[in-house]
C-alpha cells in the first residue's frame, strides 16, 4: 500500500524538481525596505545580473531625488549629515554614486575591501555574460567588456573619470538617531546621513561541505589563475556556473578534472556552461556523488546507493555557493524574506483568531447565535435586498466581493501586463455577478416578484432553489453557487437527502467534461486562476504575498493533503448514492457521520467544519499574509487535486528560452503554488507541474523573457504560444 502511494504521488507530483528559495532582503521595486530611508540594491534585491545591478542603484538615487520628504530634509552645515552614504563599492554601489553625483548629492561610498571586488575575485580570463544584450542599464555607469580583465578595467576607468574614492570601512550597522540613519563603522566615527544604500552583493560567507579533511591547504573555495593547475590532479565540487566554469577552465588550461556533483543532472547551471564541461576529454563529469572525505592525497566520494570510489587529486575546489550577507540586514532591523520574528507570530496568531471568529459567524456556530441574540445584524428583515441582508452569507460575500474589486484593481496598476489585466477582469466579472449579485440580489428579487411561483418558472425554482419557509429569502438561492463552484469543491448542490436531478447534471457537465476540456487546453489554471472564487481572492488579496510561498521537497509532499480530502468527498458521493437506492442500507448513517459529524466531545467534527470552514477558511485565508494566498488551493482543495489528475494529461505548459536563463530563480520565488519554475527554464524543458495555476507572475517577473504560456503535443513538440502577453517584454 505505501508503495503504491509513493508511485501515485511520484506520478501525481513526486517527479518534478523542487529547488527552495534562497533568504534575502525583503525589498520593493523601487529598492526601499521597510527601515525608512534604508535602500537595498544590486544582487540582493533579487537578479545576480551586472546590468540589472547598475540599474537598480542609479533608479534607488531617483527613487530617493523623488522623495518629497528628502527634499524637505534639513541641510547642516558642515555635511554633519550627508545626502546619501552608500555602503559597498561594487557595480550598484558605483551606478548609484555616479547617479548621485550628477544630481549634486552630498555622497559618500563605504568599501570593506576595494572597488569591484567580486570581479577582481574572478578567475583570470572569466568570461562575462551582460545579459540582456539589449538592454542599458540606467544611469551613468555602463558595461560593454565580455571578460573580466577588460571588465574591470572599463569599471575603473568610469568610477576614476567622475572621482569616486571610496572610503576604506566596514559598515556593522544602520540606525535610525537624530531623524537621521547613522551608519555604525568598525572601528571608526560614524557617518550620519539622511538615505543609505545598502549594495554589498552576495558575495558572502562561503558554504562548507561538512567533511572531514575540509582544512586541508589544497582545499579552496576560489580559483584565480587556471594555469596554475596544469597536469596536475583537480576535484571539483558542485553543480552551479562556478563549479562548472571552475571545472571547464581548469581543464582548458590542461589540467585533469573529476567534477563531482550531488544530484542526477545540472539543473542550476547556464545551458553553454553544461555543454562546455562535455567538450573536455580531461574532464570527468561524476553526477549523482558527494564528497565523504577529504585526504592529503586523495578523495572519498559516495553515492546514494552506498558505493565509494578515491579520487587522487593534488586540488580540491569546493564551489558550492555562498551565504548571502544578511547580518547587516538584520541588524539594521531589515526583514528577510522567510525569517519569522516573535511579531510575525504574533500577527499571525492573531489573524487566524480573526479568521475563526469569522467564519464561524459566517458558518452558524456559536458567534451567529449570539448575533441574533442581541440583535446585531438585521436578521429577518423585510424587503427585497433585505431578504439577502439578513444572513451573514451576504455580508460575508459582500467583503469578499469587494476586496476581490479594490485589490483587483491595485494587481492591475501594478503587474502592467495584458494577461494580467483581461484576467483580473475576469475574476471580478466572475465575483461580481454570478457570485454575488445573482444568489443575492438577483434571485430574491426575482422571487419576491412571483418568477418562481408558477410554471415552468416553478418548475425551475423547485429544481434548482427549493423552498425554504424559516428562510427569509424563502428558497435557497445559495445553491447559485453551484453554477461556479463546481463538485467536489462546492459539494452541497449533490450530498442532499434527495437527488436534485437538475444539480448533478450541471455537476457531472462542470467537473467531468468542462473542467477537463479547458485543462486540457490550458492548464489547470483555466478554471483556477480564471473562474474561482478561491482563486480570485488570491490573485488580488493575496498578490503582494505570492513570495512567501514556502518550497521543496517537503511542502511537495504535503500537496498530498488535497488528494486526501479528494478521496473523503468521493466516499461520501458513493455513500450518498448507496443511501439513495437503498435507504435503509448502511450507507445513510455512515454518510451523516462523515457528513454531519460526531459530536462526543460537542465539537463539530464533520466534512463542513473541518474542510469548508477550517481547511479553505480559517487557515486558507487566515495564512494568506503569511503562507501565501494559495494555500488553501495548492494543498487542501479536492477540486484542485482532481485537476491535478487532469492536468497530468494537458497541452498546457510554460515554454523556456534556456539560452537566456540566467539561474536568478526569480522565476521559483514568486510561484504561489511552490513550483521550481526554474528547474525546468534552465534546462528549456516546458514546465508541466500539475500545479500551475496560470497566475503569469513567472512569466512577467523574468527578467530576461525566458517564458511564455504555450502548448506541446505528446511528444513534446511545441503547437503554439499564446498571443495575450504576460510578459513586461513587449
Amino acid at each position: 500500500m505505501v508503495k503504491a502511494i509513493e508511485r501515485y504521488f511520484r506520478w501525481l507530483h513526486g517527479r518534478w524538481p523542487a529547488g527552495t528559495v534562497e533568504k534575502l532582503p525583503v525589498v520593493e521595486p523601487d529598492g526601499s525596505t521597510g527601515v525608512p530611508g534604508l535602500y537595498v540594491v544590486g544582487d540582493l534585491a533579487g537578479v545576480p545580473l551586472l546590468k540589472f545591478a547598475a540599474d537598480t542603484g542609479a533608479r534607488a538615487v531617483r527613487a530617493i531625488v523623488g522623495d518629497p520628504s528628502f527634499a524637505k530634509r534639513d541641510r547642516l552645515p558642515g555635511g554633519a549629515v550627508r545626502d546619501l552614504v552608500i555602503v559597498g563599492a561594487g557595480v550598484s554601489g558605483m551606478s548609484a554614486a555616479l547617479e548621485a553625483q550628477k544630481i549634486g548629492l552630498d555622497v559618500v561610498v563605504v568599501e570593506a575591501s576595494e572597488a569591484f571586488s567580486t570581479i577582481v575575485n574572478f578567475p583570470k580570463g572569466k568570461p562575462i555574460y551582460t545579459y540582456p544584450t539589449a538592454m542599458v542599464p540606467a544611469g551613468g555607469l555602463q558595461l560593454t567588456a565580455k571578460a573580466k580583465e577588460p571588465l574591470l578595467a572599463e569599471l575603473q576607468r568610469q568610477a576614476a573619470s567622475a572621482g569616486i574614492v571610496p572610503m576604506a570601512a566596514r559598515v556593522t550597522q544602520v540606525v535610525r538617531k537624530r531623524g537621521a540613519l547613522e551608519v555604525v563603522l568598525d572601528g571608526g566615527e560614524p557617518l550620519l546621513a539622511h538615505r543609505v544604500i545598502v549594495a554589498i552583493g552576495r558575495s558572502g560567507t562561503f558554504r562548507k561541505l561538512d567533511v572531514p579533511g575540509e582544512s586541508h591547504d589544497k582545499v579552496s573555495n576560489r580559483l584565480h589563475d587556471p594555469a596554475d593547475f596544469a597536469g596536475k590532479e583537480v576535484l571539483v565540487v558542485g553543480g552551479g556556473d562556478s563549479a562548472l566554469e571552475t571545472a571547464s577552465t581548469i581543464a582548458s588550461a590542461g589540467g585533469r578534472v573529476t567534477l563531482s556533483y550531488r544530484n542526477a543532472e545540472f539543473s542550476r547551471a547556464k545551458p553553454d556552461n553544461v555543454e562546455a564541461i562535455g567538450k573536455h576529454e580531461s574532464l570527468r563529469v561524476v553526477l549523482g556523488s558527494k564528497v565523504k572525505e577529504i585526504r592529503a592525497k586523495d578523495a572519498l566520494l559516495i553515492w546514494d546507493g552506498g558505493k565509494e570510489e578515491t579520487i587522487t587529486n593534488d586540488a580540491v575546489f569546493t564551489m558550492i555557493g555562498r551565504e548571502a550577507p544578511l547580518e547587516l540586514l538584520r541588524r539594521s532591523g531589515v526583514a528577510i524574506r522567510g525569517e519569522w520574528t516573535a511579531a510575525t507570530w504574533g500577527t499571525l496568531l492573531a489573524f487566524l483568531a480573526a479568521c475563526g471568529f469569522l467564519y464561524n459567524w459566517k458558518a452558524g456556530g456559536v458567534v451567529t447565535n449570539a448575533f441574533k441574540e442581541h440583535h446585531w445584524f438585521p436578521f429577518g428583515a423585510s424587503g427585497t435586498l433585505a431578504l439577502s441582508s439578513g444572513s451573514p452569507g451576504f455580508y460575508y460575500s459582500l467583503a469578499y466581493c469587494l476586496s476581490v474589486v479594490i485589490f483587483g484593481i491595485k494587481r492591475i496598476g501594478k503587474r502592467k501586463t495584458p494577461y494580467v489585466k483581461v484576467q483580473t477582469l475576469c475574476l471580478m466579472a466572475v465575483q461580481t455577478v454570478p457570485l454575488f449579485l445573482l444568489p443575492y440580489v438577483v434571485l430574491p428579487s426575482m422571487g419576491h416578484n412571483g418568477w418562481f411561483d408558477h410554471g415552468a418558472g416553478q418548475w425551475l425554482g423547485d429544481q434548482l432553489f427549493p423552498l425554504t419557509p424559516w428562510d427569509p429569502q424563502g428558497r435557497e438561492y445559495w445553491r447559485a453557487f453551484g453554477f461556479i463552484l463546481a463538485w467536489p469543491l462546492f459539494i452541497w448542490n449533490v450530498f442532499t437527502p434527495k437527488p436534485m436531478a437538475l444539480w448533478l447534471a450541471i455537476g457531472f457537465v462542470q467537473t467531468f467534461v468542462f473542467i477537463p476540456a479547458i485543462v486540457y487546453r490550458w492548464g489547470k489554471g483555466a478554471y483556477c486562476g480564471w473562474i474561482c472564487s478561491c482563486g480570485a481572492l488570491a490573485e488580488t488579496l493575496g498578490d503582494a504575498h505570492r513570495q512567501k510561498m514556502p518550497h521543496g521537497k517537503f511542502w511537495n509532499r504535503l500537496n498530498m493533503v488535497g488528494q486526501v480530502v479528494l478521496a473523503v468527498a468521493l466516499v461520501l458521493a458513493v455513500l450518498r448514492t448507496i443511501s439513495w437506492i437503498w435507504p435503509n442500507s448502511f450507507a445513510r448513517p455512515l454518510f451523516d457521520g462523515l457528513l454531519n459529524g460526531w459530536h462526543p466531545l460537542g465539537i463539530q467534527t464533520n466534512y463542513y467544519w473541518i474542510v469548508d470552514v477550517g481547511f479553505a477558511g480559517i487557515l486558507g485565508v487566515g495564512l494568506y499574509f503569511h503562507y501565501s494566498g494559495r494555500v488553501w488551493c495548492r494543498f487542501a482543495c479536492p477540486l484542485a487535486a482532481l485537476m491535478h489528475i487532469y492536468a497530468r494529461f494537458t497541452s498546457f505548459r510554460i515554454l523556456a528560452d534556456k539560452k537566456k536563463c540566467i539561474s536568478c530563480n526569480v522565476c521559483t520565488s514568486v510561484c504561489h503554488q511552490g513550483i521550481d519554475v526554474m528547474g525546468f527554464a534552465n534546462r528549456g524543458l516546458p514546465m508541466e507541474d500539475p500545479q500551475c495555476v496560470r497566475c503569469s507572475a513567472c512569466v512577467a517577473s523574468c527578467p530576461t523573457g525566458v517564458l511564455t504560456f504555450g502548448r506541446v503535443d505528446r511528444a513534446g513538440t511545441i503547437i503554439s504560444a499564446d498571443t495575450l502577453r504576460a510578459s513586461l517584454e513587449k
